[in-house]
């Protein structure tokens, strides 16, 4: 990045907080609008806001011999094209992205990704479980929500309103919210070391939110790139769907989790959602004991026969509306789910209603 020093800040200028047994070293301190802020040697952070909760996405820019390697994009929206035109003429005057890494497919990271690596004549890297999965989104171009969908909202439990809304909203809208992907793409792989300017970077994939995410490990320089796999303050959703109904993404998640554990604790982490933090230890935990004592309670709940909708009361702590139904009945189907997997809960279907009841 040009001038470095102007943007970079040694970790006691800033005044650290606590929260949770996590420290945020920075404060919660963030980049400016259309800027960056340094938070390692050779790292620059990059935040977009977007629509919804969690109201902003991080990227991360990772100095390169003749440019920065890129970290995730930010959705497709008018506000963050042009935050980073901002930045194009600004802190990234004259600097080239040499090539874009795609943490995991979803929209709010993998966004603009077609239009950056256009731009920059950049290659994409990604996972293939996470690269395919894009693209089978990306070429579902159909209009009308299929009929498998609809049986799988009216197994979850949902009314024939809920689902004619759904439809309302119609289907193919991957494709809708993200720039044209590139054709071609490099294959990144669990365990890979990844040279970046002066840093070897390696590959850690997890799974549960997504079906290969990878996140990057700087071991050398106490860095860890972890998109939406650990999230300092929330739990990222870990949903099942229906294009796998017979798949565990929760305890894929708890395996991922069993897997980071092996990571050093001390590693400043880099969250997709979220401020910078260490506590990764800490945080693996907390996440772990939060999703098993939810199924506790959900197998507690279901001594009497329930179905996923009804279960939204036990796991979330606020009302579900139209606009988060979708996530709230993956995150239930989930740890059903897991819980029919553990042998403590099994299912039934009556009418095209799936009913889970305790053992």
């Amino acid at each position: 990045m040009p001038q470095p020093d102007a943007i970079f800040a040694p970790d006691d200028s800033f005044t650290a907080t606590s929260h949770k047994g996590l420290t945020y070293p920075f404060g919660g301190a963030e980049p400016d609008a259309g800027g960056t802020m340094r938070v390692a040697p050779g790292i620059d952070w990059v935040r977009l806001r977007i629509p919804g909760p969690l109201k902003h996405v991080n990227c991360w820019l990772l100095d390169d011999h003749d440019g920065v390697a890129l970290v995730d994009t930010g959705m497709n929206t008018d506000d963050a094209r042009a935050a980073w035109k901002t930045l194009a003429s600004g802190a990234m005057a004259g600097v080239r992205v040499t090539r874009l890494i795609g943490t995991h497919l979803h929209p709010d990271h993998i966004g603009l990704a077609g239009w950056m690596c256009a731009h920059h004549d950049a290659p994409l890297l990604m996972t293939r479980g996470e690269w395919l999965t894009m693209r089978m989104l990306v070429a579902d171009a159909r209009d009308a929500v299929p009929e498998e969908m609809i049986v799988f909202w009216r197994a979850a439990g949902w009314s024939e309103d809920q689902i004619a809304a759904a439809c309302e909203r119609g289907w193919a809208g991957f494709r809708r919210i993200v720039t044209p992907v590139p054709l071609s793409y490099t294959r990144i792989v669990d365990g890979e070391t990844l040279r970046i300017g002066k840093t070897d970077w390696r590959v850690v994939t997890g799974s549960g939110h997504s079906p290969e995410h990878a996140c990057l490990l700087d071991e050398a320089g106490g860095v860890f790139v972890a998109g939406d796999q650990v999230l300092p303050r929330i739990s990222p959703n870990v949903s099942l769907g229906v294009t796998e109904p017979g798949a565990d993404p929760l305890g894929e998640w708890f395996a991922s989790i069993a897997k980071l554990r092996e990571l050093p604790a001390d590693l400043l982490v880099l969250p997709g959602h979220g401020d910078p933090f260490r506590g990764l230890h800490t945080r693996l935990d907390a996440m772990d004991r939060e999703h098993r004592e939810r199924l506790d309670e959900l197998a507690v709940f279901l001594a009497e026969p329930r179905r996923a909708i009804d279960c939204f009361g036990r796991l979330f702590r606020r009302a579900i509306g139209q606009d988060m139904l979708g996530m709230a009945t993956g995150e239930a189907l989930a740890h059903l789910r897991r819980l029919e997997v553990e042998g403590r809960a099994h299912r039934e279907e009556r009418d095209g209603v799936w009913w889970w009841r305790a053992c």
